[in-house]
């Protein structure tokens, strides 16, 4: 009979059953020194749960590797938040400060397009106009009583490009999230951590009101019962603990299976950027990053897609596809990635060879999933624009977005 938490948890992923929640956390001994015997070898804790997670990724998986031709839209970077390790952010007047006309939302979709682009990323910062009276005004000249408002006439503007919108405009309402449902195809929000702990004095949140966990799984969860795809994650090494990622992963997996609708789970590594008050914080070593991959594809399952942005860990990809992720994500050929400025996205033809080295093919996918494709989960005119891009690969290939 099995002993220990750890080879409970362990045993029970090697036979493909669901972790419970004290497997989860018996998880977190995975990264003691302890190593393994098999065979004529010996193998860390962490290398063992990287070759489980792969065994679940690829239990009813072909063998590809996905990710998403987009072109990123930083449709305003004003935010009422300040979160210490972010750079995207701008007050009024403040050097760098921007919000994209509609011209420039129309010009630059276009331009993703002829790039061989198939989403429209959305991104901007958190209810500008609650802090910001000025801004109300600004958007009223554009014919938008809201922020959430201006979002859906720039995913409008992205569809007459042939594009396909995904918005990530942070905390939205029921009714926001509602009205913007018929001019997109996914949504997006970072549950990033579940712990009220880092909106204390001192931590990562403490200025950022939008960044109560609680706020954001209420969003997730309103998203579930309006039916649409999303896209959520963590943010490991803002000074969370290992337990309160587990935590947050089996939240996340609460939300999914009450309602179904999260079509992929970003696990995100912090950078330390400069210039900002977490510049000097040190980023989660390697070993620690890989092994919290791994656990999310244990805890979260053989269905889930599991992504790791490549320009976040430019010299870990290997790694990040032995550990379990099936998706990189958003890659742009034409806009940088403005959240992480100084992180470039990587080459499609050398991101290719290291996937074709280890056995994968990279292959270009929508910004929804395939299961989401279908009448409870999009709206007809969104089916009716996704149809349009059934031979995707092909397509792709042809204007160029294969090899940016």
């Amino acid at each position: 009979m099995v002993g220990n938490p750890l080879d409970r948890a362990l045993a029970r992923a090697r036979a493909f059953e669901r972790l419970g929640d004290d497997d989860a956390y018996a998880l977190l001994h995975a990264g003691s020194p302890r190593w393994v015997a098999d065979g004529d070898r010996e193998w860390s804790l962490t290398e063992e749960i990287c070759e489980l997670a792969c065994r679940q990724r690829d239990r009813d998986r072909d063998r590809v590797l996905t990710w998403s031709p987009k072109v990123f839209l930083p449709v305003t970077n004003l935010c009422r938040d300040r979160c210490t390790y972010c750079t995207f952010r701008r007050d009024p007047g403040e050097a760098g400060e921007w919000t994209m006309t509609p011209d420039e939302i129309r010009q630059w979709s276009e331009r993703g397009k002829e790039a061989g682009c198939i989403e429209a990323l959305m991104c901007l910062g958190d209810k500008p106009e609650i802090a910001f009276r000025g801004f109300s005004a600004e958007l009223e000249r554009w014919g938008a009583a809201s922020t959430a408002e201006y979002v859906g006439l720039a995913c409008s503007l992205a569809l007459e490009a042939d594009l396909l919108p995904h918005t990530n405009a942070g905390l939205l309402s029921h009714d926001e999230m509602r009205n913007l449902r018929p001019v997109n195809v996914s949504f997006g929000l970072m549950l990033e951590n579940v712990s009220p702990r880092l909106r204390a004095r001192g931590m990562p949140h403490q200025y950022a009101p939008d960044k109560d966990p609680a706020a954001r799984v209420s969003m997730i969860a309103d998203a579930g019962k309006l039916r649409i795809p999303f896209t959520s994650g963590i943010l490991v090494g803002i000074g969370e603990t290992e337990a309160e990622r587990i935590a947050s992963l089996l939240e996340l997996r609460r939300l999914h299976e009450q309602y179904g609708h999260l079509q992929e789970v970003i696990i995100q590594n912090f950078r330390h950027k400069d210039a900002t008050p977490m510049s000097g914080f040190p980023e989660p070593t390697e070993d620690e990053f890989i092994r919290c991959v791994a656990i999310a594809r244990l805890l979260l399952g053989p269905a889930m897609n599991i992504q790791a942005p490549p320009n976040l860990s430019p010299h870990g990809h290997a790694r990040l596809v032995n550990a379990g992720i099936n998706d990189w994500g958003g890659i742009s050929p034409v806009t940088a990635d403005y959240v992480n400025p100084g992180d470039p996205w990587p080459h499609l033809e050398d991101l290719a060879q290291t996937c074709s080295g280890l056995g994968f093919e990279l292959e270009p996918r929508l910004p929804v999933y395939p299961e989401y494709v279908n009448d409870e989960f999009l709206d007809p005119d969104m089916r009716l624009a996704v149809e349009r891009f059934a031979d995707l690969p092909a397509a792709v290939a042809a204007q160029g977005g294969a090899a940016l």
